[in-house]
């Protein structure tokens, strides 16, 4: 019979390989809980705490018990009673003493606008209301007794919901409880949607075409040549986003330089001064002067890498300049160029502060309808719009790993 292997001290060589392997794996897992323990605070519990919170406000339930007693006990499309109007009349008291008639009828107004005016109205008047309910809340406000009011209640008395993201995707309930879309004129979400995605991808594209040549000149150049062109790729780093921003508005405002610079040189007329701020236009160039650089510097790390000698190789054989650059320079910076579309692509989609300020009305993007709503207290519906530009994103993430390969990533 073979005799076992051992340690000096005796132990099964096995056994002291598999206890080394196992501390070697925990003083691994030690080294990373810091970074753990940051991606999980910083990062996965916001999530978490946006998803959870675009499904979840208690404005109304919490303060209506009665009426969504009354709710839980009547199916949906139920004609509202006498009993359900001195249920209502019950919590309107209680929101009254409790002063929280504003916060349930701002969950209510999620759903049907001017709906919190009502409800502090209705609370203020609610101890002089007599019976017959009904009769004294259309004399108050006939709002009361239409069922799209009742419906919105309904909606509302249950603190976890899909309100939000139905109201994200441009639709709202009907009097039976039934999804239809928004009237066209009030069709803003999806819209918003999709514009950003469209205008993101165009940045992305601009700031390829013009990065492109940036970065090969910045990989061929001479070392001191290709050093300065590097300081001023760098050089928006060490400024303000604001000051930046701020800078574009003047150069592209009607009375701005690049204005004044082609009236005089002629190339257009005192009274044809073009367009270019507070409109669409003026959030492509401004993104696209900001984003540049996360587009050079992933092509610029694999361009210099790439050997020069396998395109004078390819010229040996007789390859034209195109050739050359189609078949054997383009395929070597497939990596580099889907870093950076990657990286100038989701960076555009989340900004807000640029087109905010250059973009006006017709420059705003997704982002801006997240802070108008986050400004407001609104932070159901902007967790919810958030939410949907988070799946947007991962859903392009996911492409890009089944086309191209997220392996394929090169940053530096």
């Amino acid at each position: 019979m073979a005799q076992l292997l051992t340690t000096a001290d005796g132990r099964p060589l096995a056994e002291a390989l598999a206890q080394a392997q196992a501390k070697s794996r925990r003083r691994a897992f030690l080294l990373v809980v810091p970074l753990l323990l940051f991606v999980l605070v910083s990062f996965v519990l916001p999530i978490g705490q946006m998803l959870h919170r675009s499904v979840y406000h208690d404005g109304f339930s919490a303060n209506a018990p009665a009426l969504v007693a009354w709710f839980a006990a009547n199916p949906a499309g139920t004609e509202p009673d006498e009993a359900a109007f001195a249920a209502l009349t019950e919590d309107l008291r209680g929101m009254q003493a409790n002063r929280t008639a504003g916060e349930a009828g701002t969950r209510v107004n999620y759903i049907l606008s001017e709906s919190r005016s009502m409800f502090t109205r209705a609370a203020r008047e609610a101890g002089d209301l007599v019976p017959p309910y009904r009769d004294a809340f259309e004399a108050l406000d006939p709002r009361w007794v239409q069922p799209a009011v009742w419906q919105a209640m309904r909606s509302s008395s249950s603190a976890y919901t899909t309100d939000f993201y139905v109201v994200s995707a441009d639709f709202q309930r009907a009097d039976d409880g039934s999804l239809v879309r928004v009237p066209e004129n009030r069709q803003i979400y999806i819209y918003l949607f999709v514009k950003t995605f469209l205008l993101s991808g165009l940045i992305t594209l601009i700031c390829l075409l013009i990065g492109f040549p940036v970065a090969h000149l910045l990989a061929t150049l001479p070392m001191a040549k290709a050093n300065l062109l590097m300081i001023l790729v760098l050089l928006p780093f060490w400024t303000s986003l604001l000051v930046r921003t701020t800078s574009w508005m003047a150069l592209l405002q009607g009375e701005g330089v690049i204005n004044d610079l082609l009236v005089w040189i002629g190339a257009v007329a005192e009274d044809g001064r073009l367009r270019m701020i507070n409109n669409q236009t003026g959030t492509i160039i401004v993104m696209t002067h900001i984003l540049l650089p996360f587009m050079i510097l992933p092509l610029y790390s694999v361009m210099r890498v790439i050997p020069p000698s396998y395109a004078r190789a390819a010229r040996s054989l007789g390859a034209t300049s195109w050739t050359t650059f189609r078949r054997i320079y383009l395929p070597q910076t497939l990596p580099g160029i889907g870093a950076g579309s990657l990286l100038v692509f989701i960076l555009a989609v989340g900004y807000y502060i640029t087109p905010a300020l250059v973009g006006g009305a017709d420059g705003q993007l997704f982002s801006n309808m997240i802070a108008f709503h986050m400004d407001n207290s609104n932070w159901s519906m902007a967790a919810a719009l958030s939410a949907m530009l988070l799946v947007g994103v991962l859903i392009l993430y996911w492409l890009y790993d089944r086309l191209v390969g997220i392996d394929r990533l090169k940053l530096g």
